[in-house]
C-alpha cells in the first residue's frame, strides 16, 4: 500500500524568537517492511542552517538553525511510503526466551551486537525489578520468545487503560506503571522496560495509523495522532514488530517514521530557543491512500 502523508506543526510565541536550533525526525524510515518513495520538508521562516543527515540509529533527520526573529513557526512534513509488511514467524515456533537472552548475551556477530544494544536502560527506560516482576507472569522458562511478548503485549493492552489526559511526556515508567493508564507512548516505553529487564532487546518505533480503517475492521486506538509501537528482537528472526496499545502485531496499516532506545531518541521535533516566552503548539496529521480515500486525523499528538 503506497500512501501520502503530511505532517504539519506550528508554533506560535508571545514574544519574538530571536534564534531556535531544532532536530527534526520526520522523515518516513526505509527498511525491510517499508520503502520511502520522497520526503520533502517545508519551514515557514527560510533556515540559516539545514542539513540532512542519519542519525546513530539510522533513521534521516534534519538539523537546522533558524536567526530570523520570528513570532510564528511552521512545519510541513511531506512522506510518500510503500508499506510492504512481511509475514511473522509462528509465534509457538520461535526459540524460547530464556535461550534468545542468553544468545543475545553471548553471541558477538554484527547483528547481534547491534541488536543488544537495546537491551540496556536509556533515558526515559529504566530496568527495575517491578518491571521484571510485572513481566514475568508471561515469560515461563523455556516458553517460546514471540508466544511470550505476545501474551504480555496482550495484558499491558487488557490491564491498562487508555488515557491521553493522564500522563505527559515526562511522566515516569514508574508511574505509568503504578496508575495503569497512558498513551501509546506510555505502552511502548512500558513493554520495552518489561523486555529489557528480562535480558531481551527491544526499541521503540514512532509513525502513524490510519483512521478510518477499511469497512469490516476495528478502529485503531491511537489513529488520531502520531503513533508509537515497538520491535523485540528475535534471534534468527530478526526485529519483529508489536503494537501493546492495540494489542497487534503491525500490518500495512502502520506507518514507521524512525527507531530508537526510546521516545526521545526520535521526537518529531526537539531543540532550543532564544526568547519566545510562552507558546503553544498545534499538530496535524493526514495520511492519504495512493487510490485517492483521504484519512484525516485530529491535530493533537499522543
Amino acid at each position: 500500500m503506497i500512501y501520502h502523508v503530511t505532517h504539519e506543526t506550528s508554533y506560535a510565541y508571545s514574544s519574538t524568537v530571536s534564534m531556535s536550533h531544532n532536530i527534526v525526525h520526520l522523515a518516513a524510515r526505509s527498511y525491510a517492511r517499508q520503502t520511502r518513495l520522497r520526503h520533502d520538508l517545508q519551514v515557514s521562516v527560510s533556515p540559516a542552517v539545514s542539513a540532512a543527515q542519519t542519525d546513530y540509529f539510522g533513521n534521516l533527520m534534519t538539523f537546522m538553525t533558524v536567526q530570523e526573529p520570528h513570532r510564528r513557526l511552521h512545519l510541513r512534513a511531506v512522506n510518500e511510503v510503500n508499506v510492504h509488511p512481511e509475514p511473522p514467524p509462528a509465534a509457538e515456533h520461535t526459540m524460547p526466551w530464556d535461550t534468545a537472552r542468553d544468545v543475545l548475551r553471548s553471541e558477538r556477530s554484527p547483528e547481534m551486537l547491534d541488536a543488544y544494544e537495546f537491551a540496556f536502560d536509556s533515558p526515559s527506560v529504566r530496568c527495575t525489578p517491578e518491571l521484571a516482576d510485572y513481566a514475568a507472569p508471561s515469560f515461563a522458562p523455556g516458553r517460546p520468545l514471540l508466544d511470550s511478548v505476545l501474551d504480555l503485549t496482550n495484558r499491558i493492552h487488557t490491564e491498562f487503560r487508555y488515557d491521553p489526559n493522564a500522563t505527559t511526556t515526562a511522566t515516569p515508567l514508574s508511574e505509568v506503571l503504578e496508575l495503569r493508564r497512558g498513551v501509546c507512548q506510555d505502552f511502548a516505553h512500558l513493554e520495552i522496560g518489561c523486555l529489557r529487564s528480562l535480558g531481551l532487546a527491544a526499541r521503540y518505533v514512532s509513525g502513524y495509523l490510519l483512521t478510518s480503517p477499511p469497512p469490516g475492521r476495528p478502529r485503531l486506538i491511537g489513529a488520531d495522532a502520531s503513533h508509537a509501537w515497538i520491535a523485540v528482537y528475535l534471534p534468527q528472526h530478526g526485529w519483529i514488530e508489536v503494537d501493546p496499545t492495540n494489542n497487534l502485531l503491525p500490518d500495512d496499516k502502520h506507518i514507521v517514521l524512525a527507531w530508537g532506545r526510546d521516545y526521545d531518541d526520535v521526537s518529531p521535533i526537539k531543540g532550543v530557543i532564544l526568547g519566545g516566552g510562552h507558546h503553544s503548539v498545534a499538530v496535524a496529521v493526514n495520511v492519504v491512500p495512493r487510490h485517492g480515500t483521504s484519512y484525516d486525523r485530529n491535530p493533537d499528538e499522543s
